[in-house]
């Protein structure tokens, strides 16, 4: 199966968000999803939260990536802390602690793992009509393995699955050749 990934780099500036969120409008555009399909406007929500908890809760760069496969789009965030997620369950009037809430919500899957001397926070998304195998099984989005029949991943049902990171090495980008999937050990805070 052919995967296209790309990725960007996001500075510890909270107006960053807003930057991620039109590279992802334009990438999301560039692989066949338009602005309004209801896939494009969940995944976006998707990026603005995951992006939004790197840069507030470390003060960091970190790095968006999104990897296209026929079965779904799986979006990652990876930042310098050592630190897991922490959901929390906001109060009524709170401006603030619904972002694990919404993704576990709006995800497929959903999970978090150690890279490097920090951490990746990923979520899948599902296309609409769901690709499916010789056997007649919904088939995972790119490098995932799919959970048991009834199972979602994440972190606020106590599920944690096992997900491979991407291999290292060279990804297809978006034809301006090979990218380095930055580590967040190569990043400085």
């Amino acid at each position: 199966m052919q995967v296209l990934q790309v990725q960007l780099e996001v500075g510890a500036d909270p107006a960053e968000v807003g930057r991620a969120r039109r590279w992802a409008r334009s990438r999301l555009a560039g692989s066949g999803i338009e602005e309004d399909e209801p896939l494009a406007e969940t995944l976006v929500l998707l990026i603005s939260e995951l992006v939004t908890n790197a840069v507030v809760h470390t003060g960091c760069p970190a790095v968006l990536r999104m990897l296209f496969g026929r079965a779904g789009v799986r979006v990652e965030v990876a930042d310098v802390s050592d630190r897991p997620p922490a959901p929390r369950r906001a109060d009524g009037d709170a401006t603030n602690g619904r972002g694990l809430e919404l993704v576990d919500g709006l995800a497929d899957r959903w999970g978090w793992q150690r890279e490097g001397a920090g951490k990746s926070i990923w979520c899948e998304v599902d296309r609409a009509e769901s690709v499916r195998d010789e056997a007649g099984r919904a088939e995972s989005a790119p490098g995932v393995a799919a959970p048991r029949d009834g199972q979602r991943g994440g972190q606020l049902d106590g599920q944690r699955p096992v997900v491979p990171a991407p291999s290292a090495g060279t990804a297809r980008g978006t034809g301006a050749g090979p990218v380095l999937w930055l580590s967040p050990g190569r990043m400085r805070c």
